[in-house]
């Protein structure tokens, strides 16, 4: 069933749609995040993911180079020139930014950064693309359907787990949506809508229904277009109200894929009987890509010979990595969206509203000295936001504290912060003991940091 030829089109389709989509999120974290706001200067502090401290940025103008080269690698990836290797330097790359900064975590980062290593292996470049152009005997119009089901099943993961996120207290009560809309009620037009609480609520149930139901409606043919009606009305509603960049239109295309392969063929037919020029674009097409080839090969001429069994065990991994991974905070004693232990990669997207405060103590061992320190003395806003409601980014922070203390010449020192916090409006409470020394704590992916405090 999965190695069955079925229309290369809708890959194609996202082929385009992915190359724009990166080329857009690797301008907007270069000009933002590095040029205006210097996050990824190689002289400041940059929270790093647990196994990858060793990734650092580049000194200028070199990362700027290496953006560049990203925003071009996309540009060739949508025309689909020199497919292979554009895309084996987009995945290498555009993995590097996401890792240069903890801070900046966000889910569609996360997920490009699945897609963009899976097109490497995908043949998208096999029709309407610049390769084919060079060298028309690469064209084909069929792909394997193991090609276009991985996209679907990421999209699905997603959606499922997104929704399954949101089946808590907090968020069927209409929290945290309630602070994120009071934040909007004076937007022109649709302010009036937000400042009502029975919006809240329907966002809330709406969305979770919708995300626990949409990979399994898009399945179906009766139910597909209803489906992509409340996913347009969900993603438009979420890029108005929030911040979250690319990831309303990425989802959008992704959830495109369910619909039957030919489908951006019938829109190009459509567009045929209402305008003249897209009859004379695939004239030309057929003109460039046929000569001297004789008819399009068959799918197992073209298509890369991955042998079955290989094609098998990787999907069997990734299907077993993708499905276990959001459950990983069970592994865990405690509120996830308090703790944080076991938030990342599991799609919990948009549950918590969090706010906190404090400061750092390091204390000289040999003389009981004091020194009280203020992370906005180190850190960007960004970070300042974020150190006092992730306890791995808190954690890493008094470690530099610590070491930054030790290339100092100083005697050896203890760390302790002194930290409070809230959780989706509640009153603020402690956020860790402030009675641990965090210098000689370590963070575990799999075990509990007995200094966080529960949530009350």
């Amino acid at each position: 069933m999965i190695f069955k030829p079925t229309d290369i089109a809708s890959l194609v389709f996202f082929r385009v749609v992915f190359g724009i989509l990166g080329f857009a999120d690797l301008m907007g974290v270069w000009t933002y995040y590095h040029l205006y706001k210097g996050y990824f200067d190689p002289e400041k502090l940059q929270f790093k993911y647990y196994g990858f401290e060793w990734v650092r940025p580049l000194p200028e103008p070199f990362l700027s180079l290496v953006f560049l080269g990203l925003m071009a690698a996309a540009v060739c990836i949508a025309l689909g020139r020199w497919y292979r290797v554009c895309t084996v330097v987009f995945a290498a790359g555009f993995t590097y930014v996401f890792l240069l900064e903890k801070a900046l975590y966000l889910n569609h980062g996360y997920l490009f950064c699945w897609l963009s290593w899976l097109m490497v292996f995908l043949p998208a470049n096999r029709q309407w693309s610049g390769d084919v152009l060079k060298n028309p005997a690469l064209r084909s119009d069929q792909v394997e359907r193991w090609c276009l089901w991985l996209l679907m099943f990421l999209m699905g993961v997603v959606y499922f787990f997104g929704g399954i996120a949101k089946l808590n207290a907090d968020w069927l009560d209409g929290n945290p949506l309630k602070i994120w809309l009071k934040s909007d009620a004076d937007m022109p037009v649709l302010g009036w809508l937000w400042r009502q609480e029975a919006t809240a609520y329907a966002m809330a149930w709406g969305g979770t229904l919708l995300d626990l139901s949409a990979p399994f409606l898009l399945l179906f043919r009766k139910t597909r277009m209803w489906a992509l009606g409340f996913l347009l009305l969900f993603h438009l509603t979420n890029s108005l109200i929030f911040q979250i960049g690319i990831f309303p239109w990425l989802s959008i295309s992704l959830s495109l894929l369910f619909f039957p392969p030919d489908w951006p063929r019938r829109v190009f037919a459509f567009l045929k009987t209402k305008m003249k020029w897209p009859g004379r674009v695939e004239a030309w097409w057929e003109v460039k890509t046929t000569a001297n080839v004789g008819e399009v090969q068959n799918l197992a001429d073209v298509v890369p010979a991955y042998p079955q069994r290989l094609v098998k065990l990787a999907l069997a991994l990734l299907v077993a990595f993708h499905l276990l991974m959001p459950l990983r905070h069970w592994c865990f004693q405690g509120n996830v969206a308090w703790t944080e232990e076991g938030h990342r990669y599991s799609w919990r997207m948009m549950l918590r509203s969090k706010r906190g405060y404090g400061h750092f103590e390091i204390k000289n061992k040999q003389t009981g000295k004091i020194t009280k320190v203020k992370p906005s003395e180190y850190l960007t806003d960004r970070q300042c936001e974020k150190v006092f409601t992730h306890p791995d980014l808190l954690l890493q922070f008094a470690h530099y504290l610590r070491d930054l203390s030790k290339r100092r010449g100083e005697p050896e020192v203890e760390v302790f912060a002194v930290v409070r916090a809230s959780l989706n409006g509640r009153h603020t409470q402690p956020f860790v003991d402030a009675t641990v020394d965090l210098a000689k704590e370590e963070w575990s992916f799999f075990k509990k940091s007995r200094w966080i405090v529960p949530l009350e």
